[in-house]
């Protein structure tokens, strides 16, 4: 049998970067930098005020107070997004609110709360200190700095910076497009009646949405029997421009496995010594004259997906340049005791404690025990040449969270 380690760096051989694209601001979350954000102007981009008040000549209103304040005309209403050019004479004021130009001339802004609020003479009962209150062009960002680096995620944080630089689009490295397919003639998609003998499609929901929350995009999910032809036709019909292709049962040893029958030759199926998620395989598909890799789960669910988690949920992130791309691997202490086969990596689910750090397993190892990963926190990871493990003993989980 092939090693988990080995089946490992095949498929990862597999994922190819996708060139960068400029998209739009809006669609740009989660994605990495392709390129340096270099700022095309100066953020603030001209002197404003920090508060709502008045625009004042700092000398002017020294030694102003309660008991003796000074009263000044109001000359000008600034509002923000007054766009003509204003100047402060000396011994007046001008009404100004947040984010509004500073005119030329002013030293300072008085708060509001510092005065009695007129709109004609303005009474000012504390004094200011020059650039009191005054937001200075550039003074954030200068024009010319380099402010987003590539290989940084796209955050709101950094969305928002983009706008504020008048970017309408990044250079980003684009997401990896996945289908996903799941076969077996006894599947029926959710919300249609079971006849005798048929159970509720769950893999293609489960794997589609563990691709979405690795940061790839689901080309679409799509269901197919046990029939090669139609197989066939559903693959062809459904790649698209789809960049990796995952398939979920179909590759045992039985009969009517119709993923290996139908890409023998083009994919290799392999035995890998993990528990669960023994069947697997790998390779690439021509569908319109494009080679697209593509990867064959099994069908028990908890295998597909703890499959997903220890071949495809790397690779896919590193395709995409997004930093971190496995789960974290930490150290805890077992609450009790284990057997596991030797010679199988074995991935039970697990319980995690990060605060007393220790690891109880959840539910029965069996790979047809959905419910019990459902409500796991991590996969404990007990290695091949184990058959036992105590209470006590120090193991690796994989945090899910």
């Amino acid at each position: 049998m092939r090693t988990v380690e080995e089946h490992q760096r095949v498929v990862a051989g597999l994922f190819a970067r996708r060139p960068a694209q400029h998209v739009p601001i809006a669609d740009a979350l989660g994605m990495v930098l392709a390129e340096d954000v270099v700022a095309p102007l100066s953020l603030p981009g001209f002197d404003n005020s920090a508060m709502d008040g008045y625009a004042v000549i700092a000398e002017e209103v020294a030694g102003a107070s309660e008991q003796s304040p000074v009263r000044l005309p109001v000359a000008e209403d600034i509002p923000a997004g007054r766009t003509d050019l204003l100047t402060l004479r000396p011994g007046t004021a001008h009404r100004i609110m947040t984010g509004a130009m500073l005119p030329a001339g002013a030293t300072a802004v008085v708060p509001v709360e510092a005065t009695n609020a007129a709109t004609d003479t303005v009474e000012i009962y504390r004094d200011a200190r020059p650039g009191q209150h005054i937001r200075r062009a550039g003074e954030d960002v200068t024009a010319g700095t380099t402010v987003l680096r590539a290989g940084q995620p796209v955050t709101p944080a950094a969305l928002g910076l983009a706008a504020a630089l008048g970017l309408a689009e990044l250079s980003v490295v684009p997401r990896q497009r996945v289908l996903v397919m799941s076969t077996g003639t006894e599947l029926v998609a959710p919300g249609t009646p079971l006849a005798p003998g048929q159970i509720y499609e769950s893999n293609a929901v489960m794997l589609a949405a563990a691709m979405r929350d690795a940061g790839a995009e689901v080309v679409t999910t799509a269901m197919s029997g046990d029939d090669v032809d139609s197989f066939r036709a559903a693959l062809r019909g459904h790649a698209g421009e789809a960049d990796l292709i995952v398939t979920s049962g179909g590759v045992s040893a039985g009969a009517y496995e119709v993923v290996k029958d139908a890409l023998a030759g083009d994919v290799e199926f392999v035995k890998v010594a993990m528990q669960p998620g023994m069947p697997q395989g790998c390779g690439t598909v021509t569908v319109d004259g494009r080679a697209i890799p593509i990867v064959t789960l099994p069908g028990n669910p908890v295998s597909a997906l703890v499959s997903f988690e220890v071949f495809l949920r790397s690779p896919l992130r590193a395709a995409m340049g997004l930093p971190q791309p496995g789960r974290p691997r930490r150290t805890a202490v077992l609450t009790e005791d284990l057997t596991s086969p030797r010679g199988k990596r074995q991935f039970r689910r697990g319980v995690f404690d990060a605060d007393a750090g220790t690891v109880t397993s959840y539910g029965p190892p069996a790979s047809h025990h959905l419910r019990w990963l459902a409500s796991a926190n991590c996969l404990l990871e007990i290695d091949e040449d184990v058959d036992a493990l105590t209470a006590g003993a120090a193991v690796t989980v994989w945090d899910l969270t």
